[in-house]
């Protein structure tokens, strides 16, 4: 459910006719809408009603500081994976202590940005880090909280990609070293070993492999406390999935009653950290038709939207639905076109074979499910400025991000002297 719907004959974001952004803005350009980011948090926290659990939204899956107070402003914390993503939630007004800081590289420099913030854990994914962030902590004079990740080695089921629950992924500790692992932590003057982690992956379609993990989690701590370690927090990641196609996914209800008969029992307080199942259907990117080419086998419609701006359909072969702005008639013709952007690359390429009504050069297209892993991932391959990020509220809107220009780009490059 979302908030980007045909009202009088075109596609608006809550009130505001996408339309007249695109008049006022240009395109390329994101578009958010709060209602949908305040609706798809409350649905998601309020399965977890009765537990003792806190929401921390992936920053990695949409990290613009205006989505982040948003969300902040509903109660949620945050998940930072770099010093760059702890900044933004700390602007953002999201308290320290609801701040969990993840990732299976973090340098000496972020865990102490981390431990002077004053996080609330700091999830480690290997022992390198564990002797790192013992010494960084010492020379703080402070204990850092942790919880271990532990790699359950449980298929997600999910594109290879974003699977990070495997034995051959780079994520977290064999879960058969757990015991010896945290034997070691617990003679580290500067941890405090608060937890265990266990995320296996993104865009889950299927509760299987989350409940085979949380039951080998609920082993691992049952162990843990036999050892005497004091286990009071499972952090359980993300990863629910959404329907890009339609199909139909697991409500974070079902969701949450996994996580209840799994470990509901062991008194611990939980962790969660959705992204793409909050802010991805919160989200559109709008684009306006540049040409439409026929080709020898196919019509081709260009856009002026790239793989630059959203790179899921080439990275992962994501698909996303691509609407007119413009309402069809229902009884309007449709041809299978491919939409492509202009990038000298044939991976860049939004949709192929997409039944379509008739497109003509100026005609502006919603690809939808855009507010995960795009604005957050895009680049600037073929000196192509980032594009401006826009935030909706009933028949309010800001740009939130400006478009960057050009000249942008070139001020922060220098010639070398020799090269007078």
């Amino acid at each position: 459910m979302d908030h980007f719907i045909y009202k009088n004959g075109g596609l608006c974001a809550e009130d505001i006719p996408l339309e007249r952004l695109a008049d006022e803005v240009g395109t390329p350009f994101y578009c958010y809408s709060t209602a949908t980011l305040e609706r798809h948090y409350n649905v998601f926290a309020d399965a977890f009603k009765g537990v003792d659990a806190l929401v921390c939204f992936a920053v990695k899956a949409n990290s613009n500081i205006a989505v982040l107070k948003t969300l902040a402003q509903q109660g949620a914390g945050a998940d930072v994976v770099s010093s760059g993503e702890l900044k933004r939630a700390l602007v953002a007004g999201v308290p320290a202590d609801r701040i969990v800081f993840s990732g299976v590289g973090k340098t000496r420099e972020e865990l102490a940005d981390a431990l002077k913030a004053g996080v609330m854990q700091i999830n480690v994914e290997s022992e390198p880090e564990l002797e790192a962030l013992n010494e960084v902590a010492q020379s703080l004079g402070v204990q850092a909280p942790v919880s271990i990740r532990i790699n359950p080695d449980v298929d997600a089921k999910t594109h290879a990609k974003i699977t990070t629950g495997l034995s051959e992924n780079k994520f977290g500790i064999e879960w058969t070293r757990a015991h010896e692992v945290y034997s070691r932590g617990r003679d580290m003057a500067g941890i405090d070993l608060v937890g265990v982690a266990v995320p296996i992956g993104s865009q889950l379609t299927d509760l299987t492999p989350f409940k085979n993990a949380y039951l080998r989690m609920r082993d691992l701590v049952a162990m843990l406390r036999s050892d005497g370690h004091n286990i009071r927090r499972l952090d359980l990641g993300g990863g629910l999935g959404i329907p890009y196609d339609g199909s139909e996914t697991p409500s974070p209800q079902a969701y949450a009653d996994v996580i209840k008969d799994t470990v509901g029992d062991l008194n611990c307080r939980i962790m969660l950290e959705p992204g793409r199942v909050i802010a991805g259907n919160a989200g559109i990117l709008v684009t306006r038709v540049v040409y439409v080419k026929e080709g020898a086998t196919r019509t081709f419609v260009i856009v002026d939207a790239a793989m630059n701006d959203l790179m899921r359909p080439s990275l992962y072969e994501a698909y996303h639905a691509i609407v007119p702005v413009a309402e069809p008639s229902s009884d309007a013709e449709h041809t299978e076109v491919d939409i492509v952007g202009p990038i000298c690359e044939t991976g860049d390429t939004f949709g192929a074979k997409r039944p379509m009504p008739t497109l003509k050069a100026g005609d502006l297209l919603a690809v939808r499910t855009a507010g995960a892993y795009g604005a957050v991932m895009s680049g600037t391959y073929n000196t192509r400025p980032l594009v401006p990020e826009i935030l909706i509220k009933g028949d309010e809107f800001t740009v939130v991000r400006r478009r960057q220009s050009v000249d942008d780009m070139l001020a922060m490059e220098a010639l070398p002297d020799w090269a007078d």
